[in-house]
């Protein structure tokens, strides 16, 4: 039995180390509707407080990513607000960005294997990830602009990961790029060629990971993440901070003596044991 449960729009399992999230609405290429949104939030939500689960997956089922925000969905609006009262469309627009920030700030790998289409919030999803990889053929868009909206939550995503320069171009004109062409803007760091590839790549990513202690990794996430909000100053106290911790506990020596007798850290010895266990509880 899963120590997770079952949602109607995505599916989250563990298996070993690695908890996979996939967005499971493929009649609809996994478009995102507010209900999908709130099951992705609790999901990453019960990863991050899953000991067990060192990395997260994102996938999305039938060979497509995401295409983004359900317009169907989209269009079954509540009636507009009273003069002076909020309107209620902010508060689950807005939740959106929350989701994806904690995606985002999750204090564990995230890997996003893109595959097909990924409009709109999955762009911005895949641009959460850690480590994203891209098939050559898949199509990622902000065609929001082109049907009266725009993509509010996803675009301070997308503009850190691969800057305002091509990203005014592209949010602008909402236009479609290639996998390709993503690749080379920096949206991803893997370019794959067919599904084998894809595999084996992720089958590296996943390797170096075990390779790595999962508190520092955590840590080195978190100042990375920092140098994007907070003076400079700060960042390198909260980074002092961290290492100091880090080497104050036994993984550290450990560790350390592993290295220079070329040797396998403990914990990738722990993480290969589990996971070749096939055990995701």
């Amino acid at each position: 039995m899963s120590i997770y449960p079952a949602y109607r729009s995505i599916i989250l399992e563990r298996r070993g180390t690695r908890a996979w999230l996939t967005l499971n609405r493929p009649e609809a290429r996994n478009a995102l509707t507010h209900a999908m949104m709130e099951e992705i939030g609790d999901a990453v939500a019960r990863v991050a407080d899953d000991p067990a689960a060192r990395v997260l997956i994102l996938r999305g089922a039938g060979g497509n990513f995401s295409a983004g925000g359900d317009l169907n969905a989209m269009q079954d609006m509540p009636p507009a607000a009273a003069p002076g009262e909020a309107d209620p469309l902010f508060e689950p627009y807005r939740f959106f960005g929350d989701v994806l920030m904690a995606l985002n700030d999750l204090a564990k790998p995230v890997v996003a294997i893109v595959e097909g289409g990924a409009a709109g919030g999955g762009f911005g999803m895949a641009c959460c990830a850690d480590v994203a990889i891209i098939r050559d053929t898949a199509k990622l868009a902000l065609p929001e602009p082109k049907v009266g909206f725009i993509p509010s939550q996803i675009i301070p995503f997308i503009a850190r990961r691969m800057g305002a320069g091509q990203l005014r171009r592209i949010a602008v004109l909402g236009i479609r790029i290639s996998g390709e062409e993503a690749y080379r803007l920096g949206v991803s760091h893997y370019l794959t060629r067919s599904d084998a590839e894809t595999e084996a790549v992720l089958a590296e990513v996943l390797e170096e990971i075990d390779r790595n202690d999962p508190a520092a990794m955590a840590a080195v996430k978190d100042v990375v993440l920092r140098t994007d909000t907070e003076p400079l100053t700060g960042t390198l106290d909260a980074a002092a901070h961290h290492l100091v911790g880090l080497l104050r506990r036994p993984e550290a020596p450990a560790g350390m003596r592993a290295f220079l007798n070329k040797q396998d850290p403990p914990w990738l010895a722990d993480a290969r044991a589990v996971n070749s266990s096939k055990d995701g509880d």
